[in-house]
């Protein structure tokens, strides 16, 4: 009986070791099944209030994929986008490219949702980063990608840092792939991601530049479709106006499709950074692919959003995981 029960505590001691040498291993990386034993409820609380805040906000989807781009180009995927400034230290949030990000109040709720849940475990930038995969699926009936966990919040956010880091509008295509390539993304994943631009609005500003006096003889953008560009004149006055905004997708503003490619190829891009998909051969024939075949942009899109989700990510014991997603905890 007495070799019986050593042997018992031999295999329960093993057995311990092994999870402790498995929780080791997966520190450092992400894995789809971060959360099983610490907090299984995670996912599950974060799809129930998207679904909710969904059913009043159809434009959720746009606005929390954006947030997540945003956030993973500036310090990686690590929540910076989420801080609010403190002292003199002037956070990426308000930072014109991200003046305009909405939906900050969201990721609270989750946030304190979870927190009741599991506190001090979920990382808010892991929050936002299934946060944006369910407002986007939230018109389908599955998940349209799955997402690795385990990423930790950073605890730096500096506004001059999305300088250089964050895609403009006005970029061309070569400043486009360089910056993508920076962050270990590629000509395919340039060109899938910005099909996003599926969904979603535009302020004035960012494109208003296209339709007035753009060579300097009165006239608009010869890459933009001329009937088009005159719609948008009457929609978006000269100078431009803050408060207007423009479908990024004409009339498929709320449908995550491939619609976006069909406008493209219309010459109906409406950003300078759209149009320039189209002056590159190789980003030209991926445009021709997507918008040929409704059913690969989904896979697609899959694939190159999780790339963009382990930019840079913090991992292990690097950053930490914050109470309040707006503030670094003390």
């Amino acid at each position: 009986m007495k070799m019986r029960a050593g042997y018992s505590i031999f295999i329960l001691l093993v057995s311990l070791t092994l999870i402790g040498i498995v929780d080791v291993c997966n520190a450092g990386k992400l894995s789809y099944k971060f959360y099983k034993r610490t907090c299984p409820r995670a996912e599950q609380i974060v799809k129930e209030i998207i679904q909710n805040r969904t059913q009043s906000n159809p434009s959720l989807g746009a606005r929390l994929i954006r947030m997540q781009f945003h956030d993973c180009f500036v310090r990686g995927c690590d929540a910076s986008v989420l801080l609010d400034t403190v002292n003199n230290s002037t956070a990426e949030k308000v930072a014109i490219p991200n003046s305009s990000l909405s939906g900050f109040d969201v990721i609270d709720d989750i946030k304190t949702a979870i927190e009741r849940a599991c506190p001090k475990v979920v990382s808010c930038a892991d929050i936002l980063a299934l946060a944006a995969r369910d407002a986007v699926s939230a018109p389908f009936s599955k998940p349209l990608w799955d997402v690795q966990l385990g990423r930790r919040d950073g605890m730096v956010s500096l506004a001059t840092e999305t300088n250089g880091n964050l895609p403009s509008p006005f970029a061309n295509f070569t400043s486009l792939i360089q910056l993508f390539n920076r962050k270990g993304l590629d000509v395919n994943d340039l060109v899938v991601l910005s099909g996003a631009h599926t969904i979603g609005v535009a302020q004035c500003a960012t494109f208003s530049s296209r339709l007035y006096n753009f060579t300097g003889k009165g006239d608009a953008d010869p890459s933009l479709d001329p009937t088009y560009a005159e719609a948008l004149r009457k929609q978006c006055p000269n100078p431009a106006s803050p408060t207007i905004t423009v479908e990024m997708d004409p009339t498929s503003s709320l449908s995550f499709d491939n619609h976006y490619y069909d406008i493209l190829l219309q010459k109906k891009g409406l950003f300078v950074s759209d149009a320039a998909l189209l002056t590159n051969r190789n980003s030209n024939k991926i445009v021709t692919r997507l918008q040929r075949s409704r059913s690969s942009f989904f896979p697609a899109f899959a694939k190159s959003v999780k790339k963009m989700g382990a930019i840079e990510v913090l991992t292990g014991n690097a950053g930490e995981i914050r109470q309040n997603c707006r503030v670094v905890d003390p």
